[in-house]
């Protein structure tokens, strides 16, 4: 069951959802606008290997904008830190940025309960597109589980700003036993 947006406050007010900061003319009829962050990264290799550590490079937006090319992934984050020990967060672009053809999330937009920290925009233009710091690109919504809750102990708890894929550490961890 997906939690409309006064509910969102509500349980923000109570302790059971972060949202930090939190303005309240963010709240929407079903979810909550999150903002870009000062810096996007993206890889530097030819060609990305998932059982490897890929080479990125993190650069602040500057005040005029950064101009998102076609066929490339850019990693952005969220201003806000989010998360939930008791709701799912899912992770939307807002329909304005994906009239402009901006994918926010380009197919990773559940985060898991317990995962707390901002969240890392995987960011794709169909076409040139400028963004800036502090554009309205994403929303979340947070859904109520089912069943026994089991929290995120992950490699990204706590991220803050955009955060290379951490995959190729599955393989070594797989390897290992």
């Amino acid at each position: 069951m997906i939690l409309t947006g006064p509910e969102i406050a509500r349980e923000h007010e109570r302790g059971r959802l972060v949202l930090d900061p939190f303005d309240p003319a963010q709240v929407q009829p079903n979810s909550y606008n999150l903002a870009l962050g000062p810096t996007l990264a993206y890889y530097t290799g030819e060609v990305l290997d998932t059982r490897r550590e890929n080479p990125s490079t993190v650069v602040p937006i500057p005040p005029e904008g950064f101009v998102l090319e076609p066929d490339r992934i850019y990693l952005g984050s969220s201003v806000e830190v989010l998360g939930s020990d008791h709701l799912v967060p899912v992770i939307r672009s807002r329909s304005g940025a994906a009239r402009l053809g901006v994918f926010v999330h380009v197919t990773a937009d559940l985060i898991d309960i317990g995962s707390i920290g901002q969240s890392t925009f995987q960011l794709h233009a169909v076409q040139p597109v400028r963004v800036h710091a502090g554009d309205r690109l994403a929303q979340v919504t947070f859904w109520r589980p089912q069943g026994e809750i089991t929290l995120y102990d992950g490699k990204y708890q706590g991220s803050r700003g955009p955060q290379p894929s951490q995959i190729h550490r599955d393989t070594a961890v797989a390897a290992a036993r």
